[in-house]
């Protein structure tokens, strides 16, 4: 299918007004640039917010929870960010967390995770690790329900949750209800796929801007297979948590995400796998923009609220 016209308008406003791209410019630079355009954007709903400090190895990892109500323990989905690992914030995705919880019924943890390349893998898994492991220990006390606890992120956020699912299973806990994965990173080891080539450049993230993704976040070749890192590596998938997969026709990303859930699938994984035609990555953040970035919100939150057992479904 061509590229959606919504998209295709998007695109063209984008370049009008210039965006640099990964890599031409220094990492505060983009940082600030994409702050400055996410921040931009209209506020999502009306939601309780409440900033937490997590503990983790001397030092404390900052995060949000949102929640829709008060009152009953709440489901909760750890959320990790997109941004290749480099960019993005707890601030930038403040909507789409607005979004997600109004619409789910569901709180959201928010983590502020460590960023590449000032700190490299595994420090940024590592942050996602220990909130998830420290809001299941201490749910009752943030008004959360430990038996209903997932992980979800888009891109790279999709790619930490993956693992982190990964990581909690192999060691036995915490125990995990359901992942919301959205574009997910799952193969950084190659970038040569056929929607890398296809959708190379021209469509919002291009595959010269990944290779500089992971030249920040995993700069040791060797590393770079490594599940944590690659969770379509991972020889084993049986017994992870059920999952929703979102990819987009025309991102590079594309295939590998379509794997990683044929993967599930075939590892007796209950999953929801949807390839959204004429889209492009990073419209689940253009919600504000594009009918399809509306879609596939309202389709991640119904599937959490019904994978994470939320008891309504309120609506904005």
């Amino acid at each position: 299918m061509p590229l959606d016209p919504q998209a295709r308008a998007l695109l063209d406003a984008l370049a009008r007004v210039g965006t640099p791209q990964p890599g031409s410019v220094s990492v505060d630079e983009l940082r600030r640039v994409t702050a400055r355009r996410r921040l931009a954007l209209p506020a999502g709903p009306q939601v309780h917010v409440e900033p937490i400090a997590i503990p983790a190895d001397g030092r404390t990892i900052a995060a949000r929870v949102y929640r829709p109500s008060l009152g009953v323990p709440l489901p909760a989905l750890l959320w990790f960010h997109g941004g290749g690992f480099t960019i993005g914030s707890v601030a930038e995705s403040d909507g789409d967390c607005r979004h997600l919880s109004s619409l789910s019924g569901c709180a959201i943890v928010s983590v502020e995770y460590r960023l590449a390349p000032e700190d490299p893998f595994p420090r940024g898994f590592e942050d996602c690790k220990a909130a998830t492991s420290w809001v299941h220990a201490h749910a009752r006390d943030l008004g959360l329900d430990p038996a209903r606890i997932g992980v979800g992120g888009d891109s790279a956020g999709g790619n930490l949750a993956t693992c982190v699912a990964l990581e909690a299973r192999g060691r036995a806990g915490p125990p995990l209800r359901f992942q919301l994965l959205i574009y997910p990173i799952t193969d950084l080891a190659s970038l040569d796929t056929a929607s890398y080539h296809a959708n190379a450049e021209g469509y919002y993230l291009s595959r010269r801007a990944m290779q500089w993704f992971r030249e920040q976040y995993v700069p040791t070749e060797g590393d770079r297979s490594h599940p944590s890192v690659s969770p379509l590596r991972a020889t084993d998938l049986h017994g992870l948590p059920p999952a929703f997969v979102a990819t987009a026709e025309l991102d590079p990303l594309r295939d590998e995400g379509d794997a990683y859930a044929r993967r599930l699938q075939a590892s007796d994984v209950a999953v929801t796998h949807r390839c959204y035609e004429g889209m492009i990555h990073g419209f689940f953040s253009m919600h504000a923009h594009l009918d399809a970035g509306k879609r596939v919100l309202q389709d991640a939150a119904a599937a959490l609220r019904l994978g994470l057992g939320a008891a309504s479904s309120p609506s904005e």
